[in-house]
């Protein structure tokens, strides 16, 4: 289960096409998403033994009171909806593609339909149907990787030293593609060695912390078993990794990263043009066909489990946080929650559906940059204090999430990543004051500091309250 949440569209798709532009860097890239398994590994024997069905049971063993659920209610919507957003768009502009179909009309309309689909597995099927879906996605998924990364091999004669070569030459920068520095090679040196940096900060940290993928710790039946859980997925995500490093170096020798990038700024679309070149080269008909229907199922089904997933996990925070500990106050029974959990499944979905529709056609690297800069900034602070500091008060744990969101949220907003930069949100406006394009380097010490100086001041104001009762 939680290596199908952690192999997520933006694995399969964004990994394959980054490395097949950016090379080197990229790597690194699917690196930190092994190293992300790490920061969950070290967390997953506390946060096992104080895990809730949401993350707000976690940091209410400390901080009881609705104030504290509705502060992490708010931060896992910032964190999944735009999340969500971006599985849902890049599964409209894929579906697209695989019909041979282009235009905006087609990718919103394929995003209607898929989201519709999430929508009725999560509100009908529940988190069982989910965790199905999970399964068969991984093995279908592993498979289809499998499968591409053999035929990419054959082509190339088992050589990966004459597949690094050929994808050096087809990336169109041979002297480049191998060296650090290509992903931000449009900044100034300072810069974007900073953002580099901060990248690989913000995927090591934000995914290991994203809500979706915290809670599946709390489906272990006790702390050995999810820390084995997190080891066998560190197997399957790593030998993932490989597999997608191979299938990027190819898109570059075979397609290449002019062509994917003309396609897709995003570069998602390197997978699907690599699999139509192995398919015109194979053998028979028949074969390529049937490598083109494994590849399009394995995209298809990543994209419904992990929407699937990020529903569910939005939808617990408001049916389990908000209506039932904070608006009912605890005084409700199990089949109210799960209705209410049913009909939040149906608002987030047709909310993220909605606004998906409004952004296709835009770049949508905003706001998985947003979505990982919110985990890292608040959900990872309070996560680390809850589970290792005494000393953590409720005070703390409220600067820490509004002031860790409010920062990682300004400040992305302020950054060339949102505006002022062809390649932005709107690239029109000029609100990029801030320099760096990750935020993290920031917004994550922020809110360390001010969930410190949170707690300093509530254990100061419940001493001066003590004193004053007593006098």
């Amino acid at each position: 289960m939680l290596s199908g949440v952690y192999l997520s569209a933006a694995t399969v798709l964004g990994t394959t096409g980054s490395v097949a532009v950016f090379g080197y860097d990229a790597l690194f890239i699917a690196l930190c998403t092994l190293l992300s398994l790490g920061v969950l590994l070290l967390l997953a024997l506390p946060l096992r033994e104080r895990a809730g069905y949401t993350l707000g049971d976690t940091f209410a063993l400390r901080s009881p009171g609705p104030g504290a659920r509705i502060a992490t209610a708010v931060v896992t919507l910032s964190a999944c909806v735009p999340y969500l957003v971006v599985q849902l768009s890049g599964a409209g502009v894929t579906t697209a593609a695989l019909l041979g179909l282009s235009g905006p009309g087609v990718e919103q309309t394929a995003i209607i339909m898929i989201g519709a689909l999430v929508v009725c597995a999560t509100v009908f099927g529940g988190m069982r149907g989910t965790i199905v879906i999970q399964v068969i996605k991984t093995v279908v998924l592993l498979g289809a990787a499998l499968a591409v990364t053999a035929v990419l091999l054959h082509r190339f004669q088992w050589s990966t030293d004459s597949l690094i070569d050929a994808a050096g030459q087809g990336s169109g920068r041979p002297a480049e593609y191998m060296r650090p520095g290509l992903r931000f090679a449009g900044s100034t040196k300072p810069e974007g060695t900073l953002d580099f940096v901060g990248l690989m900060i913000t995927i090591v940290l934000g995914v290991a912390c994203l809500p979706h993928v915290a809670m599946q710790l709390g489906t272990a039946p006790d702390a050995a078993t999810a820390r084995r859980t997190v080891r066998h997925t560190i197997t399957i995500v790593g030998a993932f990794c490989l597999t997608t490093a191979l299938m990027g170096f190819a898109a570059a020798a075979l397609i290449g990263a002019p062509a994917i990038m003309a396609a897709d700024p995003g570069g998602n679309s390197g997978l699907l043009m690599l699999t139509g070149e192995l398919a015109g080269g194979s053998s028979t008909h028949t074969n390529g066909a049937l490598l083109v229907v494994l590849v399009a199922s394995a995209v298809f089904l990543t994209t419904l489990a992990v929407v699937g997933s990020i529903t569910l996990a939005a939808a617990g925070a408001i049916a389990h946080d908000l209506y039932t500990h904070v608006l009912r106050r605890g005084r409700t029974t199990e089949g109210r929650e799960v209705a209410a959990a049913r009909l939040a499944s149906a608002g987030v979905g047709v909310l993220s559906i909605a606004l998906a529709v409004w952004v296709q056609g835009w770049n949508v690297l905003f706001l998985t940059a947003l979505s990982l800069a919110v985990a890292a900034s608040c959900l990872l602070p309070a996560l680390v204090y809850s589970l290792f500091w005494s000393g953590y008060t409720r005070t703390g744990l409220l600067w820490t999430l509004y002031g860790g969101l409010g920062c990682a949220v300004g400040l992305q907003m302020s950054g060339p990543v949102f505006s002022g930069n062809p390649l932005a949100l709107f690239p029109d406006w000029h609100l990029d004051w801030f320099p760096l394009q990750t935020v993290v380097l920031v917004s994550m010490p922020a809110a360390f500091l001010l969930g410190w100086l949170g707690s300093i001041a509530g254990r100061r104001r419940a001493q001066e309250v003590s004193e004053h009762s007593r006098a």
